[in-house]
């Protein structure tokens, strides 16, 4: 099993900054392909990005491509997700998840039930 705990979440103003974390314990985590998630209260959890094993490829939603990026550093067994030109709708509770199965980052995605293993998450708040 692999334990992820998310960091790095807080309070912006709107077109600042912020950069998540994503540590996994357990496992090694270049193992597994990483998806960044957001859920905003009563609203349903979305897909933000996704990174493949090795770093090579990531995927990202629309509505965040070419302001976030995801990247991982597998020798310190973490995932990135570093925000920029954050706006008010980008408010969420951000969650890691983990999937060790043998399909391709591409393949996943943002199909929440092929992760296996989830963070708590942490809250981002960007005020207008």
């Amino acid at each position: 099993q692999v334990q992820l705990v998310e960091s790095g979440g807080g309070f912006v103003q709107a077109g600042g900054s912020l950069k998540l974390s994503c540590a996994a314990s357990g496992r090694t985590l270049s193992a597994y392909i990483v998806g960044w998630f957001r859920q905003a209260p009563g609203k349903d959890r979305e897909f933000v990005a996704a990174i493949s094993r090795s770093g090579g490829s990531t995927y990202y939603a629309d509505a965040v491509k070419g302001r976030f990026t995801i990247s991982r550093d597998n020798a310190k067994n973490t995932v990135y997700l570093q925000m920029n030109s954050l706006k008010p709708e980008d408010t969420a509770v951000y969650l890691c998840a983990a999937d060790g199965g043998p399909a391709t980052a591409g393949q996943i995605m943002g199909r929440m039930t092929k992760y296996d293993y989830w963070g708590q998450g942490t809250q981002v708040t960007v005020s207008s």
